[in-house]
């Protein structure tokens, strides 16, 4: 038996096997879009409903505009690469929340949040930019549906992997993907290959959309003089040190402007 199930798991990997667009990573997910997305996008509205809106209208428009132009260059990359019924899915939203915390979040299909918090950190348009892109970046990534791949097979031990079609089910599973059930407005943290190519990804995105990639990287400069060397060791992080993301976004980002001129031609409609 135990051989039978080994084998499925398997067979379900080959088969639900798919790549990330750009970065060419392999990845498992059987979750689809119609399965996660309304659930998502309640938990967004509930969210909302919870928490206080940024009375700021010049910062709160600030997070729009900024948004907006980011989740331009995505629909462009993906409408010019066979994605239109994916680029269709994504209902953009972007909201800035009245909290001290530095943290923002993007959801599936594309419910942002930024917080008040981090607004210090991010210090300008292009830092805000940088942020906005590796938020948006899970989202096209898909991390939050390989996570609930993941943990479904984790849970069932490989014996079934298909969801539910119940709300309920649909809602539990991404409760536990994304932690908005157990900690109000704070997603649990992605691992650190997805933080990665998420940096990766919000590069290309904030340059095709006209910003200085070169402010990614300061962003996390600035972040580590807050911090004053108090963030956790690397090996105790299910993200990468801040210095080890400066070295990655410094050294990537000749070829992330390279693929952002490659990649941002009109999109098609």
């Amino acid at each position: 038996m135990k051989r039978i199930i080994a084998l499925g798991i398997v067979a379900v990997f080959l088969v639900q096997c798919s790549t990330v667009p750009i970065t060419g990573r392999k990845r498992l997910n059987f979750v689809s879009d119609a399965q996660v997305l309304p659930a998502s996008f309640a938990q967004y509205k509930g969210f909302l409903e919870q928490n206080k809106l940024s009375t700021n209208t010049s910062k709160s428009n600030q997070i729009k505009r900024i948004g907006k132009k980011i989740s331009e260059a995505v629909d462009r990359f993906m409408r010019a690469n066979n994605m239109t019924a994916e680029a269709n899915s994504y209902k953009w939203e972007f909201n800035l929340v009245e909290d001290k915390t530095l943290n923002a979040w993007c959801m599936p299909g594309g419910k942002v949040v930024f917080y008040t918090g981090i607004l210090p950190v991010c210090a300008n348009e292009d830092g805000i930019a940088a942020v906005m892109g590796h938020e948006v970046a899970h989202a096209f990534a898909k991390h939050g549906q390989e996570r609930m791949s993941t943990g479904q097979l984790q849970q069932l031990g490989g014996a079934a992997v298909a969801l539910g079609t119940a709300n309920s089910k649909n809602a539990q599973l991404f409760n536990t993907a994304y932690g908005l059930g157990t900690q109000v407005g704070i997603m649990l943290p992605f691992s650190r290959n997805h933080e990665t190519e998420a940096d990766k990804l919000g590069l290309v995105f904030m340059l095709m959309a006209g910003y200085n990639g070169s402010e990614a990287a300061e962003v996390w400069v600035r972040m580590s003089q807050i911090s004053k060397g108090k963030a956790p060791a690397k090996f105790m992080s299910t993200h990468p040190s801040n210095q080890t993301r400066i070295q990655t976004l410094r050294a990537y980002l000749p070829e992330a402007k390279q693929l952002a001129a490659k990649f941002n031609v009109p999109a098609r409609k």
